[in-house]
C-alpha cells in the first residue's frame, strides 16, 4: 500500500489524478506503476513486470527501488515492512 510521496505532481495524480506536475507523456504508465505499487507488499510483483525494469538502487540510495518511465526518467521509492513510501518521479542518470 502506498504511504507516502517526495514528488508532489506524482501525489496529485495518484490522490486527485491531476495531471500538473507529471510530464503528459508519461501518464499512462504512471498510472499503471501506482497502481501496481498500491498492490504491492515487497519487491517480487514488480520484477514479474519486465517492462517496468524494476532494479534496486545502490550507493547513497541503497534500500530503494527504482522502475523504469521512459527514457531516464524513472520512480523510485521504497518498501517499509508491507508499505510503499517515500515515492519520487526523477530523471537521475
Amino acid at each position: 500500500m502506498i504511504i507516502s510521496f517526495r514528488h508532489k505532481g506524482l501525489r496529485l495524480l495518484y490522490e486527485k489524478d491531476s495531471k500538473r506536475g507529471v510530464h503528459p507523456e508519461h501518464v499512462k504508465k504512471l498510472r499503471r506503476i501506482l497502481s501496481v505499487l498500491d498492490q504491492a507488499s515487497s519487491p517480487e510483483p514488480l520484477l514479474q513486470i519486465p517492462s517496468l525494469k524494476a532494479h534496486p538502487l545502490s550507493a547513497d540510495q541503497q534500500g530503494r527501488w527504482a522502475v523504469s518511465v521512459s527514457g531516464n526518467w524513472r520512480v523510485t521509492f521504497e518498501f517499509v515492512g508491507d508499505d510503499v513510501e517515500l515515492i519520487d518521479y526523477e530523471d537521475y542518470h
